[in-house]
């Protein structure tokens, strides 16, 4: 079944262009495998002279060489930024296989900072990235300086020290504003997307179907209502997030799926309309509004519903640029958070309002006809197989005995909804069945408390501290941050982490492939993902053997190339020496 919601999710993934930061380029490998380390290739030194004048020079080792382009500077004193006049030295032309024509420095690099004011005491951030002739070319480097002005003293910021410093350099609210439309923009593009994803696309035809056979002015309406419930919907989650997140609890995107009882309510809420949909059920009007047959309901409450509906469907689904906009959103004050949630239900929502009002788009669709009622009942059977997958993942986070209950529960509701007619004695039939439907899915085995994790035992379960250990015994470590309710999760790891081809390059290298399972509610995960900027799943995260070197954050669908190319330039083959990531 993971294989099945796998595939359908890779279909989609090849719309992801994201890549790894300073990326770009496939990896090339050489034979000579003698390269210095980082700080050894590029030696900076930084001085703090009178009137806010920095001096950093830095001493470049033979055929080696930095990037101009890749030069990055600030300079932050009390939480502010302080705006800094840079100036670079003369550079060398240089056609190189990474970034094309770029200007580059040999052997040293000299360069101003004017900064326009000047305090008592300022952190420095200074980034570079450089490469080797012979081909290696290292990931972008970040180091940081404590400056004393008045003392003119200058102090290197060691890693260790860097993450107590985070609240010193967090951006004040004015950069957050600056950065809010382009995470607006990602969330619009991220809440399009997942309109493409297998849990979603059901219920969208559904509601594009009504279009086939309705006036302008019902199309106008009922994509607005749908609009309104799919942004509605966006920003109550939204609020339950930050009220949460304030009240104490760590929790990020998709954290009602870490619920047995959500789950199992979500199964059953497939079912009924997968049966609606294949013409088994006849629900009556009541029912419909309360959510089994919202997505084939005509109604204004149905077509605002179904907005619902979409959004509660979709929390297992991270389409890329989800993760960006909504990790940002997490750390910004309500207002932005809130801004950032509109944007993703707006993009959510856009789809089926192109269609309301171009007539060029609705040109795309085929002409009303039978064709409509054999398409309706075959879209019951992704719901049928969300149901399937739902009840496994409440078996992985319970255990085989609450996925038995809940099993019978969803025949029992099956049967219910079955009797439902007119006859009194087959109402009190029906709702007897109906209540030990939702008894059995409230029940949960006390002795399965935790579920069957057999599945990922066989991997290395992740810690903060199990990483630094094996990164003081010299191991690269992977960690990989995935739930069994997340398809982008199953999908990256059916088609790229667990293939024999990537298991293999991990034990070449001697990489550590570390899980840290986010199915069931876990505080620390939840902690570590802040720490990366992220709110939800999947993360990955690859640390070089130095323990003192910056970790790379791979982006959130997967390819063979992609890890491949983090993994030779991180954890190289001895004897091969790969490009930029």
């Amino acid at each position: 079944m993971r294989f099945v919601f796998a595939s359908l999710l890779w279909l989609c993934s090849s719309l992801s262009l994201a890549q790894l930061p300073g990326t770009g380029t496939a990896a090339v490998t050489f034979s000579q495998p003698e390269f210095l380390p980082v700080e050894e290739a590029y030696q900076l030194a930084v001085e703090a002279q009178p009137g806010g004048t920095l001096r950093l020079y830095w001493r470049i080792a033979d055929t080696y060489y930095l990037y101009q382009h890749a030069f990055e500077f600030s300079l932050q004193s009390a939480g502010s930024n302080i705006p800094l006049d840079v100036q670079l030295p003369e550079a060398l032309e240089r056609h190189d296989e990474f970034f094309g024509e770029v200007q580059v420095y040999y052997l040293d690099a000299d360069i101003r900072l004017q900064a326009a004011e000047v305090p008592q005491y300022a952190r420095l951030t200074v980034k570079s990235q450089g490469c080797a002739d012979a081909g290696l070319c290292y990931p972008p480097r970040t180091e940081l300086f404590d400056i004393d002005f008045v003392g003119g003293t200058v102090s290197p910021v060691p890693l260790s020290a860097r993450q107590a410093a985070a609240p010193v350099a967090a951006a004040p609210a004015t950069a957050a504003l600056a950065s809010l439309p382009y995470m607006m923009l990602l969330a619009f593009l991220g809440g399009t997307i997942l309109n493409l994803m297998p849990c979603v696309f059901p219920i969208l035809s559904l509601k594009v179907l009504g279009f086939a056979r309705s006036s302008s002015h019902e199309r106008l309406r009922h994509s607005w209502l749908y609009a309104a419930g799919v942004v509605v919907s966006f920003l109550a989650v939204a609020t339950a997030l930050i009220l949460l997140q304030r009240a104490g609890q760590a929790i990020g995107w998709g954290f009602q799926l870490q619920s047995p009882v959500f789950v199992i309510a979500l199964a059953y809420l497939f079912l009924v309309m997968g049966l609606s949909l294949s013409g088994m059920l006849q629900l009556g009007g009541g029912l419909m509004n309360v959510g089994s047959g919202l997505a084939g309901r005509q109604g204004d409450s149905g077509s605002f519903f179904t907005g619902v509906l979409a959004v509660v469907v979709a929390s297992p689904c991270t389409a890329p640029f989800m993760g960006t906009a909504l990790g940002f959103a997490i750390t910004q004050p309500a207002a932005v958070a809130l801004a950032v949630f509109f944007a993703l239900g707006a993009g959510m929502a856009a789809p089926l309002l192109l269609l309301g009002y171009s007539a060029r788009a609705r040109n795309w669709l085929p002409r009303p006809g039978p064709w409509m009622d054999t398409l309706k009942q075959l879209l019951a059977f992704p719901l049928y197989g969300s149901a399937i997958w739902l009840l496994w993942v409440a078996g992985r986070q319970t255990g085989v005995d609450t996925m038995a209950a809940a099993l019978t529960g969803a025949l029992l509701l099956a049967l219910g909804l079955w009797l439902w007619h007119s006859a009194l004695w087959r109402r009190i039939l029906a709702l007897s069945c109906l209540v030990l439907a939702v008894l059995l899915g409230l029940w949960q085995s006390p002795l399965e408390a935790g579920g069957d994790r057999d599945l990922r035992a066989a991997e290395p379960a992740w810690s903060a501290a199990t990483v630094a250990e094996l990164r003081q015994q010299g191991r690269a470590v992977f960690v990989d941050v995935t739930a069994d309710w997340c398809i982008t999760c199953i999908a990256n790891e059916r088609t790229v982490l667990n293939t024999a081809h990537m298991r293999a390059a991990f034990a070449e290298r001697d990489v550590a492939y570390l899980v840290a399972d986010w199915t069931n509610h876990d505080a620390e995960i939840a902690g570590f993902l802040r720490e990366h900027g992220r709110t939800g799943i999947p993360l990955y995260v690859l640390y070089p053997a130095d323990p003192a070197a910056e970790p790379v954050i791979l982006p959130q669908i997967l390819t063979t190339s992609t890890v491949m190319r983090a993994l030779d330039t991180v954890a190289p083959v001895k004897g091969k020496i790969a490009g930029n990531i």
